[in-house]
């Protein structure tokens, strides 16, 4: 048995995470390189390697002939004199397997050998971690800051360093070295130099990766996320939908005194985040994503994706939001254009009968308005 070949291998596969059989082909092309240095050819060479016990054995296949003057190439051929001490039965003709003693190799064949046994190792350890990270593709994982270079971050994942590229960093957030923060890992490419790997802190899927890990009712699937629209540093808006009547989808997004939505916006340090109710109803899902602003009647057409909305005089800077936020995010979260109008402008607007709708919604507004606050928007509106 080899013990010290064993005892390596033992260490390479638990360190390096490569399996056993691919280090044994490794052993085995750098003995078949040696052998090829050392004959010139290795055509005829086979090697033998017991898994079980780490012994190996390399032999080269020769063509029996009757004497020395009937040998062309001596490495491919043997006298009848000496395939009889190998095999006593040995004949012309007959193939016998003649042992090389791997000891005899030179020191350039020697330093060759190893050479493929590092090559190897280290183009499966490229592997081993491209396929690991791979897998964790469009995921959201915890690395450490290691350092600035130029305006891009290097980012430690455990057993490789990802860079946060500048076009993908919030304005304003800076990290200290050693610092633990959360991305998201946009993409993995295998290159010559092992993987390279993308992450970002602006991409909205990190918010909805965040939810999922922190709101045990979106991992379960109980609450799905049908919707997000984000501006990285500032605002964020998610659209959740319960498959359980008797589950609150905002209020499991939001958690006990606010617990769960407050980890994530601590994490993504203090950007604001709004929680609203889905609906298949496009204007009852465009009044919940202007929330917090009171709508009085919104107008959707399915078809053209536009709507039309009506707030009071004095929620319109409201529903629009600084510098149109506000609108911006609700119209991205619903994927319709949207027109937000006061009840002046909406009176004065050509063509525009106010007493259309106000039938339909009279006596109603306040109820709509209390409706909103019911479905947790008044948590939305402190923050």
């Amino acid at each position: 048995m080899n013990k010290e070949l064993m005892e390596a291998l033992d260490i390479l596969e638990k360190e390096k995470d490569i399996s056993r059989d691919t280090l044994f082909e490794a052993i085995g092309n750098s003995l078949m390189t040696a052998c090829k240095n050392h004959f010139g050819k290795a055509d005829n060479v086979k090697v033998e390697i017991n898994h079980e016990t780490c012994d190996f054995l390399v032999y080269a296949e020769k063509e029996v002939v009757e004497t020395e003057d009937d040998i062309t190439d001596d490495v491919l051929q043997i006298t009848l004199e000496d395939a009889k001490k190998i095999s006593k039965k040995a004949k012309v003709g007959d193939v016998v397997k003649v042992e090389i003693k791997s000891k005899e190799f030179g020191r350039i064949a020697t330093q060759n050998a190893k050479n493929v046994i590092l090559q190897k190792i280290r183009e499966e350890e490229r592997s081993v971690i491209y396929n690991q990270y791979f897998e964790k593709e469009k995921d959201v994982v915890t690395g450490v800051v290691q350092r600035y270079v130029g305006k891009n971050i290097a980012i430690d994942l455990g057993k490789v360093d990802a860079m946060l590229n500048e076009v993908e960093q919030v304005k304003g957030e800076v990290f200290k070295p050693t610092e633990r923060i959360k991305v998201y890992i946009v993409e993995v490419k295998n290159t010559n130099k092992g993987p390279r790997i993308t992450v970002s802190r602006t991409h909205p899927e990190l918010v909805k990766r965040l939810f999922e890990s922190e709101v045990t009712e979106i991992k379960d699937g109980t609450v799905e996320i049908k919707s997000i629209a984000r501006e990285a540093g500032s605002r964020t808006k998610i659209a959740v939908y319960s498959h359980n009547p008797n589950v609150d989808a905002v209020g499991a997004c939001v958690g006990m005194n606010g617990a769960r939505v407050n980890a994530i916006v601590d994490e993504l340090r203090g950007e604001k985040i709004d929680i609203v109710n889905w609906d298949e109803n496009p204007g009852q899902l465009i009044q919940n994503a202007l929330s917090p602003a009171k709508i009085v009647a919104v107008f959707a057409d399915p078809d053209e994706k536009t709507a039309k909305v009506v707030v009071p005089d004095y929620q319109l800077s409201l529903a629009i939001g600084k510098e149109g936020q506000n609108a911006r995010l609700a119209a991205r979260l619903t994927g319709y254009k949207i027109d937000i109008k006061s009840e002046t402008q909406a009176k004065d607007a050509p063509g525009f009968r106010y007493e259309d709708y106000m039938d339909d919604y009279e006596g109603e507004e306040e109820d709509i308005y209390e409706e909103e606050y019911v479905e947790g928007v008044e948590e939305d509106t402190e923050e």
